[in-house]
């Protein structure tokens, strides 16, 4: 196949065991054609891709925030972002979300933009910023609510992290009270993500591809490893799962590379595209 396109997700299939882009990675993918678009599809937010995007050379393509919540087009030399695409949870979901882990070991951080609101400093908070190298904005969630509320707006992601069986008895609940409006899976035992249920990485993608470079799904290939990344293996020409993968996403997949830790991304692009 012809291939046009690269989309990757980030954590868990292309950064290695320091969580971190490789050597080998950032020369696989620095050695493409610059005529092919390489788009980080994550549900991170901007700041915690941007720096990755610096590393590769790859700071004039787009990015998937937020599982495609939020999509952004950087065009060559200008210093802010297009916004292709922008879909929020509404703000009284986002209070009730809230509410509901009130009592509760639950973390609960707000994403918009690029914007990350913490409740506090605590372990979750400490960790994330560790690992995505942003900064959370500190501070009582309900004043954050309410400026959304009178500006008609809410959030891109939220993101509840705590104990493993509270998370779980959390997903339950909100499943039965909003499961026909976000999307809730979990990312990690102890980590719960909630997205818009309209959209997903394989929509921002194809959005991406057809209204800015004219390239079919079909003419893509896609890189993932969790159960946000399996519309999009599934739609793209070629669909390909790291080895640590999720048994489930490895089935949905078109072929199977090595781990993140083995440079399997890496690999990949070598075979067909290098």
């Amino acid at each position: 196949m012809n291939i046009k396109a690269i989309c990757s997700d980030i954590d868990g299939t292309l950064l290695d065991s320091r969580r971190e882009l490789s050597p080998r990675t950032i020369s696989s993918i620095k050695a493409l054609d610059r005529d092919v678009p390489v788009i980080l599809a994550s549900s991170r937010m901007p700041g915690a891709m941007r720096h990755l995007q610096d590393e590769l050379g790859i700071l004039h393509h787009p990015m998937i925030c937020f599982n495609g919540g939020y999509v952004l087009l950087y065009n060559e030399g200008a210093e802010t972002p297009t916004i292709v695409d922008s879909v929020q949870i509404p703000v009284p979901t986002c209070s009730a979300i809230v509410e509901m882990a009130a009592g509760t070991d639950i973390h609960v951080s707000l994403y918009t933009e690029d914007l990350w609101y913490a409740p506090q400093v605590d372990k979750w908070t400490e960790k994330e910023e560790r690992v995505t190298k942003v900064s959370a904005k500190v501070g009582a969630l309900g004043p954050v609510l309410d400026n959304w509320h009178t500006s008609n707006t809410g959030a891109h992601k939220v993101m509840c992290m705590g104990p493993e069986q509270e998370l779980a008895q959390m997903a339950e609940a909100l499943t039965e009270r909003f499961g026909s409006e976000i999307y809730i899976y979990r990312s990690k035992s102890t980590y719960l993500e909630l997205a818009p249920r309209t959209i997903s990485k394989a929509t921002a993608l194809e959005l991406i591809l057809k209204n800015n470079y004219g390239i079919a799904m079909t003419d893509a290939m896609a890189f993932g490893d969790n159960y946000n990344d399996i519309d999009m293996l599934k739609a793209v020409g070629k669909g390909i799962a790291v080895a640590n993968a999720r048994e489930e996403v490895k089935a949905a997949a078109d072929e199977v590379t090595l781990k993140s830790t083995e440079d399997g991304v890496a690999v990949a692009i070598e075979k067909y595209l290098l």
